[in-house]
């Protein structure tokens, strides 16, 4: 059991739900990165998904694109990251997700990649554009790592596909809840609770919400229909205004949830 089986154990057990916030490695600067990650381990995260910065992302909406562009910018490359992370390494208790995507991976070594994660003490792995069918090129070395590929499920995957994709992880099934991109959205479309339910009933392993969320009353309402939700813009547009009291209110909205 790694820390994140633990974690959710853990939220279970006191009737809790996830709170995963999303930041963008070395927008602001690399050296910011553990100040935001002690940061938000202090308000309340769960789990803290830290995206890469990539190029061409392709799910990545236009704050989280634009906050890669200005890591880019700052020449953050995913070798920067990972030797911050393991710099700073014990510092953190709280699990660590990586987001990147496939390219940089294959660039960096598939090995390589998988140990120097496990070094800098990083739990899981979030690869959007990397299909169940071809994962057998990393998800055996991740799991020799201990290191949870956590896998997407969207409003367009059909029931079966869902089950079947749920049986492959032991960490949380990531589901996509818009048929797009990611960006805060004023309201989600109708039906989004019954699918997230049907997928809470297919699922063998927890279910979290992510994709859109901005604000509190969002993320408690998605949350009611499955293990937690997924946090990434809003918080991104947060940190640029240094508004930590938001992120705060923002973090600790579901400190109070019950599990359903």
């Amino acid at each position: 059991m790694n820390r994140i089986q633990e974690t959710f154990k853990q939220l279970k057990e006191n009737g809790q739900k996830a709170f995963v916030p999303y930041i963008m490695a070395g927008d602001g600067g690399l050296g910011c990165l553990a100040d935001r990650l002690l940061t938000l381990e202090k308000f309340g995260a769960s789990l803290i998904e830290v995206g890469i910065p990539f190029s061409d992302p392709v799910a990545d909406g236009p704050v989280i694109q634009q906050a890669g562009i200005r890591a880019l910018a700052n020449s953050v490359s995913l070798r920067d990251v990972i030797v911050e992370l393991k710099r700073t390494k014990g510092n953190i208790s709280v699990p660590i997700l990586f987001m990147t995507y496939l390219n940089p991976i294959l660039s960096y070594g598939v090995e390589r990649f998988a140990e120097d994660i496990r070094e800098a003490g990083i739990d899981g792995c979030i690869i959007p554009d990397l299909p169940v069918e071809e994962e057998d090129i990393i998800a055996p070395l991740l799991e020799k790592a201990n290191v949870e590929l956590i896998r997407l499920v969207t409003l367009a995957t059909p029931p079966e596909r869902i089950e079947m994709i749920s049986q492959k992880g032991n960490g949380f099934l990531y589901t996509v809840t818009v048929k797009g991109i990611t960006g805060t959205r004023k309201e989600y479309q109708s039906g989004i609770g019954e699918f997230l339910e049907e997928v809470k009933r297919l699922s063998a392993i927890p279910v979290l919400a992510g994709f859109g969320v901005s604000n509190e009353e969002q993320a408690r309402e998605l949350a009611s229909f499955c293990d937690g939700v997924v946090v990434g813009s809003r918080i991104v547009e947060l940190f640029i205004k240094n508004d930590l009291q938001g992120i705060e209110k923002l973090v600790s909205s579901l400190h109070k949830e019950t599990m359903i």
